[in-house]
């Protein structure tokens, strides 16, 4: 019958099914023991363990601002037109049920604490739905947050390219047999991309950035680019 030693005890454990009261006894305090250890192992890891950073520097990571998209009123929009403005980037889509509102009234709040400076930043809503959103429907949807901000669409080829070049993830589920053609669900990543008034890749906010946070990143940013 195997038998071996618990740390820690001078007395041999017996495993069988003849081992005594005492020894089950003793085995079971160990077992308590060494179950407070561990967690307070785990516990202790993750009071070290480094938070993560509410705003990323993503500079020198991810490519210029770059992209020619339809606009409301049939116009072309491309990076051209917010050449000289901090740009605030945002890919989602008009009938998004709570990311996409969620962001944009974050990110309306912060062009409102920023105050003159909002003059010199610009929001980007770029839809991953271009079936469902027009330019025109997707404009009115981003006025209703920020009159500056611009709604663009485009092709699925067009969003598609833009996507690419910042490690945008989205998936559009192709709607049931029978149901109405425009009704299905639509998933992508979250993020707003910062890009600078020069159009380069700077800032990456993350879930857990707070309004205060991101106005302040904002106000030095838009500081640094003056000098």
């Amino acid at each position: 019958m195997p038998r071996f030693a618990l740390p820690g005890s001078a007395a041999p454990l017996c495993t069988g099914p003849d081992a005594g009261p005492a020894v089950w006894a003793r085995a079971g305090a160990f077992l308590s023991r060494l179950a407070v250890a561990i967690a307070a192992i785990f516990l202790a890891a993750a009071a070290h363990a480094a938070p993560q950073p509410a705003i990323y520097d993503i500079h020198g990571h991810l490519p210029d601002l770059r992209f020619s998209l339809s606009g409301a009123q049939g116009h072309s929009v491309s990076q051209d037109d917010v050449k000289g403005k901090t740009v605030l980037l945002f890919f989602g889509y008009a009938s998004c049920p709570d990311v996409c509102p969620t962001t944009m009234a974050q990110l309306a709040d912060v062009m409102n604490r920023l105050g003159e400076d909002a003059a010199n930043v610009r929001i980007l809503f770029i839809s991953v739905d271009p079936h469902r959103d027009t330019p025109d429907g997707l404009q009115a949807y981003v006025n209703a947050f920020n009159s500056n901000a611009i709604g663009l669409t485009g092709t699925e080829r067009q969003i598609a390219d833009v996507a690419r070049r910042y490690r945008v993830s989205y998936q559009i589920d192709k709607p049931k047999p029978g149901a109405d053609p425009k009704v299905y669900n639509v998933t992508h990543s979250r993020g707003v991309y910062i890009f600078d008034r020069e159009g380069e890749a700077r800032l990456l906010l993350s879930d857990s950035s707070s309004t205060e946070e991101i106005v302040d990143a904002l106000r030095k940013l838009i500081g640094g680019s003056r000098r």
